[in-house]
């Protein structure tokens, strides 16, 4: 009996346990991923005015911009969770991953007025092309359109999170595809290309800074790397598979932004040419050309749904990111934190959408409607790149501060490849404040004080007026009783 017991007390073998394998992707979905995430035909018109120079003019922001934010990001996300605040916070100060985070979500303040001005002029072709260009008509679809937006993702809609992924297909590769084989086919049967085709022309004309402005919005087309870099660890082999995946990624891209643009240049004169509805005039002239003027609507349709998609999938996004640091670091005031019977940050995207309605009104005051869609896309980009200045310094400090801290993937060269980046972004941010020549006959002065009020008042003041006006008590109970824990320990 006594044998038993002993027999009893003894550890029993356990049973081999298999080990969980992580979820893995290839570096080829990863690619995809990201080309799905950064690509768009929004941006086509502003480098179709440039003819076959455009090629020259997004190939330099993805040399000197893309891919140092793709490794840059890569490394920062393989060795810290959390996103772009954790990156900062950890290389700098948590002040400037406040700011960090209060960009990105800043930013969209000024990018859905351009992204849904890029949609009215797209609805205008369907019902009434000369709405195009009435600032009126665009304020008015910006304001119903935004408001319909915050009210659906207040709603947490779930179905919604699939649609950025189908836009890649709808709005983007289908119509793009159709864009350049039209405009390989009208070429091929003899027919002059509105923009000059020959070698001359490989290089854009210096006419002094104006000359390169555009190259400016470039740097927003190219901005989003960092958000899918949270999968680099995803990868069997991060280090050898994460840099094909990008340069494969920065291809599709390229030919995704590239071809579309130079079909329109093919066929739209660069005088006669929108910002805002320039993708819609190619398809009109190719459709009129090809007798098949039946089709203009359903293009119309597959821009329209991908973009309103695009707002409706990232409407809750960032400001989500800024909610859940805020409540946990007091950033904002709790009338801003307080969530919905549905989980969402219904204040903050309210407040969001009145200061969008009174930009909005810009469309309506302004008679230009190009101009004042391509002040607005400066703007965004002007907030945006400050992100990208304080990821870079970030990423350099983080190295030489905590340079045996675990990492997925390490960049090659980081030093030089975040002094690139850092140099790329202060130049665009410098030519962001020279009036392109769409701008027509405006004050320079004006141009100026626009683009720069927006930046410092969207981008440092107000963010500098939260962190001075913020208090203990601001913090959610369980941030609040967590650092206290920890300055007890």
């Amino acid at each position: 009996m006594a044998s038993m017991d002993a027999a009893a007390d003894l550890p029993k073998p356990r049973a081999a346990v298999r080990p969980v394998t992580p979820p893995t992707i290839t570096w080829v979905t990863l690619a995809l991923m990201t080309t799905a995430s950064v690509a768009s035909l929004r941006a086509a018109p502003t480098m179709a005015i440039y003819g076959l120079a455009c090629v020259f003019l997004y190939l330099v922001p993805a040399v000197v911009f893309l891919l140092p934010t793709a490794l840059v990001s890569a490394e920062l996300a393989s060795g810290w969770s959390g996103g772009v605040y954790r990156w900062v916070s950890e290389g700098l100060s948590k002040p400037l991953g406040f700011l960090a985070v209060w960009c990105q979500f800043a930013m969209t303040i000024f990018y859905y007025p351009s992204l849904l001005a890029f949609v009215a002029s797209t609805i205008a072709f369907v019902i009434d092309p000369s709405l195009a260009s009435n600032g009126v008509y665009t304020a008015i679809v910006i304001m119903v359109l935004y408001w319909t937006g915050v009210w659906v993702s207040s709603r947490g809609t779930k179905a919604l999170a699939g649609l950025s992924s189908w836009g890649l297909i709808i709005g983007t590769l289908v119509p793009g595809t159709i864009l350049v084989v039209l405009g390989m086919v009208f070429l091929g049967q003899g027919n002059p290309s509105a923009a000059p085709m020959d070698g001359s022309h490989l290089l854009p004309q210096w006419t002094g800074l104006a000359s390169l402005v555009l190259i400016v919005n470039n740097f927003l087309s190219y901005s989003g790397m960092e958000m899918n870099a949270v999968h680099v660890s995803s990868l069997k082999d991060p280090a050898k598979e994460y840099p094909k995946s990008m340069f494969l990624a920065m291809g599709l891209v390229l030919l995704i932004f590239i071809l579309p643009a130079l079909a329109i240049s093919w066929v739209v004169p660069a005088d006669q040419l929108s910002l805002t509805a320039g993708v819609m005039q190619a398809f009109d002239a190719f459709f009129s050309y090809f007798d098949v003027g039946w089709m203009t609507p359903i293009a119309a349709v597959m821009l329209i749904s991908a973009s309103l998609g695009g707002m409706l999938t990232w409407l809750a996004g960032p400001s989500k990111g800024l909610l859940e640091i805020s409540r946990s670091e007091g950033y904002l005031p709790p009338f801003l934190q307080k969530l919905n019977k549905f989980g969402i940050q219904q204040n903050i995207l309210v407040t969001q959408g009145i200061v969008t309605s009174v930009i909005a009104l810009g469309y309506a005051l302004i008679p230009n409607v190009s101009s004042v869609y391509w002040i607005f896309s400066t703007i965004t980009t002007q907030v945006y790149l400050i992100v990208y200045l304080l990821m870079f310094v970030a990423a350099m400090r983080l190295r030489k501060l905590k340079p045996d801290h675990p990492r997925g993937y390490r960049a090659p060269a980081l030093g030089l490849i975040c002094s690139v980046g850092l140099l790329a972004s202060l130049a665009a941010m410098l030519i962001g404040f020279v009036p392109p020549s769409q701008f027509g006959s405006g004050s320079l002065w004006s141009y100026i004080a626009i683009v720069g009020g927006g930046l410092v008042i969207l981008g440092l003041l107000v963010p500098w007026a939260f962190l001075k006006l913020r208090k203990p008590g601001w913090r959610t109970a369980e941030a609040a009783a967590a650092a206290t824990e920890g300055d007890a320990s």
